[in-house]
């Protein structure tokens, strides 16, 4: 009774002081420029110390001025920040660091490297600032961007992490040496997340170099933990690649999990994917029947349901914005609200919360200036408008700056209660927190195009058409234009046209240059096709069959979600 009341109060007083989403946040005298200009101004104070004092170390040690490898040893920070600097308008030195990275990063070392945060830093930063790089002004060669030196080492880094894949199941180890592939003795134990946050950077490397290799891998994986889900419909923290056994069996939103579920979501998006879909709408009603109370979230036994930890954790925060996603404001807006009274509490997340007792957990009192919240603020804000979301961003600059600013960067906190510091500044501090903070000050920021402007690139399959919004963020804040994944193979229906005019071209000019350049046809049939072939009549009934393949950028009328919504349904195991 009491706990519970301590539980639900704060969150009873702060559905009362919402304002409605017209009022404004000029009404509550927030500066939204001034802020956008405070976090323009904590990047340079970070990345220009990570320049000076670490660069080409992985990351800024902010404390003693210097710099360390984390996760490899491929001047991480530069990797994750790049895009940042075209967010915050800076084009000069996007185009420096495209040619420092061009020169000086190697992935053939004798490095035990974690397969998920390469894969969501190195091959997630590459492919975005590659497909941002036009517009950064970089001179692009003639077939981008379905080629490109970033491109190039997005996909080098990448195949470095296949052999991670080669298990019984499909799903990766989590550790991989970038020389010689799976160490013998490797540990089968994997997390959930990284086993399932590969389909939106696989996808895209898949669609852009024409090699189904990548896409196949992320999805078997991304299937084998489906088909591994418990009865009652939940999935566990960690699991055996090679038995399938769940080893840890608590199944919550948080870590270790977290962005299986995001990439169920945004792979959909991003792949106009009614399965992905699907599977997660199934695991959200499991998530809202296990282990939802009053718009938090607990960690439940996968098998039985009963609550194992009672723990809010400051990963989960991107909860909100995920649901915001699936047009679930409200529910969203709701659990948003019990996060920030967290913050407010302490002027951070930490990174474990006892919900009922109202205080940190033990050991777990940190906050490594993580992003979630943040991101979830700027998703709402941009369904709502609500000025509370503003607040939030004001009260990050504030605390960010009043307790993690040192003389050479900022500092992991390493406790809320007394703010001591860690000598520690995550790559994500530069690739996501200033990312999103910005992004919600900034609302005229090109990230957030509505489509009313674009560009129209020619490349060897014919015009595409970029930069016009709906940005698909991978779990780094990395966005990736989900127009792009259309411009590197022929569509269905164009084909014939095109051959046409291939035939023509190749009977003026037969030249080897030109047909490197075609990347296969990985479609549905995944053969590529050879423009003699395609003079058969079966080819041409065989294409107008496939006439529902998605157009170039299909703009539903109704909502993704309800198009998707294919709730009820339940799909077998096997398919």
């Amino acid at each position: 009774g009491a706990a519970m009341q301590r539980f639900l109060g704060p969150l009873l007083c702060l559905c009362a002081l919402r304002l409605p989403a017209g009022s404004g946040a000029a009404a509550r005298g927030l500066d939204v420029a001034s802020y956008r200009e405070r976090v323009r101004a904590m990047f340079y104070h970070a990345y220009e110390h990570y320049l000076e004092s670490a660069f080409p170390y992985d990351e800024l040690r902010p404390l003693t001025c210097d710099g360390q490898d984390t996760w490899g040893s491929f001047s991480l920070t530069l990797i994750d920040a790049l895009d940042t600097l075209l967010i915050l308008g800076n084009v000069s030195e996007f185009q420096r660091v495209v040619n420092v990275l061009q020169e000086g990063v190697d992935f053939d070392i004798d490095v035990n490297a974690s397969v998920f945060e390469t894969n969501i830093r190195v091959v997630g930063g590459l492919l975005s600032a590659h497909l941002l790089s036009r517009k950064a002004g970089v001179e692009v060669e003639a077939g981008w961007p379905c080629s490109g030196p970033l491109l190039r080492m997005a996909e080098e880094a990448a195949r470095k992490l296949l052999p991670a894949f080669q298990t019984p199941t499909g799903m990766p180890y989590g550790t991989v040496n970038l020389l010689h592939g799976v160490n013998p003795g490797e540990t089968p134990v994997t997390c959930t997340a990284g086993i399932g946050t590969f389909i939106v950077e696989f996808a895209t490397l898949s669609h852009l170099t024409g090699d189904p290799v990548f896409e196949d891998v992320a999805r078997k994986a991304l299937k084998a933990l489906w088909k591994n889900r418990s009865d009652i419909g939940l999935v566990g923290n960690h699991i055996d690649v090679i038995t399938a056994k769940w080893v840890a069996q608590d199944a919550g939103i948080g870590a270790g999990v977290d962005s299986y579920f995001e990439y169920l979501v945004k792979g959909a998006i991003l792949l106009q994917d009614k399965e992905l879909m699907s599977m997660f709408l199934e695991y959200n009603k499991a998530i809202k029947n296990y282990t939802k109370f009053d718009d938090w979230y607990l960690w439940v036994q996968m098998y039985k349901g009963t609550v194992s930890m009672p723990v809010f954790q400051s990963l989960e925060a991107y909860w909100p914005g995920l649901q915001s996603l699936i047009g679930d404001v409200d529910n969203a807006m709701r659990t948003f609200l019990n996060y920030y009274t967290v913050w407010k509490q302490f002027g951070g997340l930490p990174e474990f919360y006892n919900i009922p007792q109202g205080y940190t957990v033990d050991k777990r009192e940190g906050y490594p200036l993580r992003p979630e919240l943040i991101e979830s603020a700027m998703y709402l804000y941009r369904a709502t408008r609500d000025p509370t979301l503003l607040e939030l961003g004001r009260d990050a600059v504030e605390s960010i700056e009043k307790i993690s600013k040192v003389d050479c960067g900022f500092a992991t906190i390493k406790d809320l209660r007394d703010h001591r510091l860690d000598n520690r500044m995550e790559s994500f501090f530069l690739a996501e927190t200033i990312k999103y903070l910005y992004l919600l000050f900034d609302p005229d920021n090109f990230i957030h195009n509505d489509g009313s402007d674009f560009d129209v690139v020619v490349t060897p399959y014919g015009e595409c058409v970029l930069n016009a919004g709906g940005y698909i963020f991978n779990t780094e804040a990395h966005p990736i234009d989900p127009a792009a994944l259309h411009c590197c193979r022929k569509r269905k229906e164009e084909q014939w046209e095109v051959e046409d005019l291939m035939r023509e071209f190749y009977s003026q000019k037969k030249t080897k240059k030109f047909t490197l350049k075609r990347a296969p046809n990985h479609g549905e049939g995944g053969s590529a096709k050879d423009p003699e072939d395609a003079s058969s009549e079966k080819a041409g009934e065989k294409r107008n069959s496939k006439k529902s393949s998605h157009s170039l950028l299909s703009c539903p009328s109704q909502s993704f979600n309800s198009k998707l919504a294919v709730l009820g349904q339940v799909f077998l195991d096997n398919t």
